[in-house]
């Protein structure tokens, strides 16, 4: 037998009865030993190329879009990357779904559907232009909109849609486009967590027509802050353009005056975004392996069941690693306990959303006078009346999370996620009580 194979399956060996051991033991929270003591890798990450390149801008003097070329290189990379025509790049992924709307001829008291299941940002762009978001049950399997209600929720001043990739995977976007062309409203893809994702073999972002991202700090493509929009429609993105840069067309374009704001990128985050962009699919590859190996270890163990991605999705970006949690399956271990016993294991991990339809501050906007004016108040009372989503409901009580970072480790620290969990379910009733 070969050495080097005979010493390193020995060495599997022993890793393998460490981790079932570890995972036989008492719990940290109940005065075990830690499955982990160490961190799992940071974020972001970052090289010296980076920081060359980022000298490089600071040393011209030319910090931002109008004097330097930082910007255009990065939207010429991304869009390749992506398989789009067009892409422009701008200040956050907030800024990305604002000006898109707007893009998109989204006004005041126009109607936006929206997911419950996101970041709040989605529907503070729609608040941003005086527009009123209604929710859109969620996918029990998959954590996302159910693109199968749309037509439900549609009424005579329903202009748009706004499916969420959430956590780097879509909704059934089949769905949302036929939809879309059916009930004759705009389809705009909130890609914000899904760089590198795919719907059939295509880059999520690039399959509505329209579609934002964001590169903020916890992002798999990350610049601290920055966004972009994507599409196919050049005549789209001069309207964004103009939009983005306070009502000034780019040189050559002429689309129809209007309103505007400052929503540029810097230089400085584009040739950030540029450098971190060599990283990017390796990063995916590696998540991709990571999410896969633990989804299948967590479909082993019972009561912690994966998302499922939707058929159709042929890549996730995995940017969060979701999963629910069944406290009948832990001896009736309420869902925060488990999240502290995951903690005191060295293991990382939150309890996601809670339900975005439920917001105290959309009933103060709502009771607000521009919203008042906007809307007949037979309107306003029919959305309060109507704003259940139970699927979601239950969602927010049972869903945990772990963040892509921890998905850049080794197998071994999968493994270790793996015997945490199964050790607090060895000892859930104990820790129950």
């Amino acid at each position: 037998m070969d050495t080097k194979l005979s010493r390193r399956a020995a060495v599997a060996a022993a890793a393998s009865a460490a981790i079932a051991s570890g995972a036989a033991s008492k719990p940290a929270a109940l005065g075990g030993a830690p499955v982990r003591t160490s961190p799992f890798p940071t974020w972001p990450v970052w090289e010296t190329t980076d920081e060359t390149e980022w000298m490089r801008v600071l040393r011209s003097g030319k910090w931002y879009r109008g004097s330097g070329k930082a910007v255009d290189a990065f939207e010429q990379k991304f869009a390749e990357a992506m398989g789009s025509p067009h892409c422009l790049a701008v200040a956050n992924g907030t800024s990305a779904l604002m000006v898109a709307l707007h893009g998109l001829d989204v006004q005041p008291g126009d109607e936006v559907l929206v997911p419950p299941y996101t970041f709040i940002a989605t529907i503070n762009a729609v608040l941003s232009k005086s527009a009123l978001p209604v929710f859109v049950d969620t996918d029990a399997r998959t954590f996302q909109m159910d693109t199968s209600k749309l037509e439900s929720r549609v009424t005579d001043r329903t202009v748009a849609a706004i499916p969420v990739d959430m956590a780097g995977a879509p909704p059934d976007l089949d769905t949302a486009v036929a939809a879309g062309r059916q009930l004759g409203i705009k389809i705009l893809e909130d890609a914000a967590q899904a760089h590198l994702g795919e719907w059939r073999g295509r880059k999520l972002g690039t399959i509505t027509g329209a579609g934002t991202f964001s590169f903020q700090a916890s992002k798999n493509l990350n610049s601290g802050e920055g966004g972009a929009i994507l599409s196919s429609d050049g005549a789209f993105i001069e309207r964004c353009y103009a939009f983005h840069t306070n009502s000034s067309p780019r040189r050559g374009s002429t689309p129809a005056p209007a309103q505007g704001g400052n929503f540029r990128l810097t230089e400085f985050q584009a040739t950030l975004l540029v450098s971190q962009m060599t990283r990017l699919e390796a990063q995916a590859k590696r998540r991709d392996a990571n999410a896969t190996y633990l989804a299948r270890r967590f479909t082993e163990i019972g009561g912690v069941t994966p998302a499922a991605l939707t058929d159709g999705c042929t890549r996730s970006a995995w940017h969060l690693f979701m999963f629910r949690y069944s406290a009948a399956d832990f001896a009736g271990l309420p869902r925060d306990k488990f999240l502290k016993a995951m903690a005191a294991e060295g293991i990382p991990c939150s309890s996601g959303y809670t339900p975005l339809n439920k917001q105290a501050f959309l009933k103060n906007v709502l009771a607000g006078r521009g919203y008042q004016r906007l809307f007949s108040g037979k309107r306003l009372q029919q959305w309060h009346e109507q704003n259940h989503c139970p699927v979601n409901d239950k969602l927010c009580t049972e869903a945990a999370w772990f963040t892509q970072n921890l998905l850049l480790g080794t197998r071994n620290d999968m493994d270790q996620i793996v015997a945490a969990v199964e050790k607090i379910k060895n000892h859930a009733k104990e820790l129950a009580r």
